[in-house]
């Protein structure tokens, strides 16, 4: 019997993430979690590439809710752990003297993903919603800083294989920096879209998903906050409730409405839906955007939403290591 106890931790551009499990059965059980909003990539947006700098405020909050990570990986025995960082850490010139703040304070060493890595466990932790009655599948996270793509091949049951991914360097922190936090304009909302359109254009021509849509179906499926909120929303939640929203499949046209009513509305009254509150208030709209570009240019009836993700990705790949054998299925929590 394995009495490991496994965690990972997925530093974001907004989120700081911790999931603290261990296995059951064929996958795992999850024993421990946390979220906290930190806003790393606070900035970033803003300034040129060469000089991408965490800010101070920023830093002080991530090693506070690491801190708090770190105390819960004590208290549960964790004996196998990685953490990582995403967009914003890709970014910033002063990553490293973050990096050592941070193992200095905490004792947890992060290591930044690649593009190509963050795309990867993101499909590793949410294949188990892929299913093979269409052959292909649409995976996308829209992340703080940036928003990940996958196109995958499903076709074969218990499989997944990624055929393309890109990393489109436009997220919900970093509009949001630009846009505001009030209502939207229709027509700043249809720029947004016209923005990110202009990459996905680029990945659709390369792996020609909207010739391969005119005698296919596919499934499109979305992990990410903005998503889930959605979800949330959709089913007229008093809370979010994660049993509820992960794998729930939701009508396109009811997003469109949900995100046009979110659209119209100040901080306020979008910080007042109990699953938006205060810390998304200002960031929702921006997730609708990017993800109403990703299914106008790909157009679905449904899209599934996902609430799994790099965490669930970074478990399956510690706990498959370290027992030589392929730990799959549903996380139960």
């Amino acid at each position: 019997m394995n009495n490991e106890i496994y965690a990972a931790i997925d530093l974001g551009t907004n989120n700081c993430r911790l999931l603290v499990a261990k296995i059951y059965q064929d996958s795992f059980r999850v024993i421990d979690s946390y979220s906290r909003i930190v806003r790393l990539g606070e900035g970033l947006g803003e300034t040129p590439s060469d000089r991408c700098l965490l800010s101070e405020n920023a830093m002080n909050r991530t090693i506070e809710a690491l801190g708090v990570c770190a105390d819960k990986m004590r208290r549960n025995g964790v004996t196998q752990s990685r953490s990582v960082a995403t967009e914003a850490c890709r970014r910033a010139t002063n990553r490293e003297p973050f990096y050592d703040r941070v193992e200095t304070e905490t004792a947890i060493r992060l290591e930044t993903l690649s593009p190509h890595q963050e795309a990867q466990l993101t499909l590793d932790g949410c294949k188990q919603l892929l299913h093979s009655k269409t052959s292909c599948a649409l995976v996308f996270d829209i992340g703080g800083g940036s928003t990940e793509l996958i196109w995958v091949d499903c076709s074969t049951p218990g499989k997944a294989r990624a055929i393309g991914m890109k990393s489109i360097p436009i997220g919900v922190v970093t509009l949001a920096e630009t846009y505001g936090d009030g209502t939207v304009l229709r027509s700043e909302y249809d720029t947004i879209i016209d923005r990110v359109d202009d990459d996905l254009s680029k990945f659709d021509d390369e792996f020609g998903i909207s010739d391969y849509m005119l005698d296919h179906d596919i499934q499109m499926l979305g992990t990410s906050g903005t998503v889930t909120t959605l979800g949330g929303i959709y089913l007229s939640l008093p809370r979010y409730d994660r049993s509820k929203v992960d794998g729930l499949n939701m009508r396109v046209e009811t997003i469109s409405a949900i995100s046009d009513r979110l659209r119209k509305m100040n901080f306020n009254e979008r910080a007042s839906n109990a699953c938006i509150g205060q810390e998304r208030a200002d960031l929702v709209v921006m997730g609708c955007a990017i993800m109403e570009a990703i299914y106008r240019r790909w157009p679905v009836i449904t899209l599934q939403a996902a609430d799994r993700g790099i965490r669930e990705g970074l478990l399956l790949d510690l706990m498959s290591r370290r027992t030589n054998q392929i730990i799959t299925g549903t996380p139960s929590i």
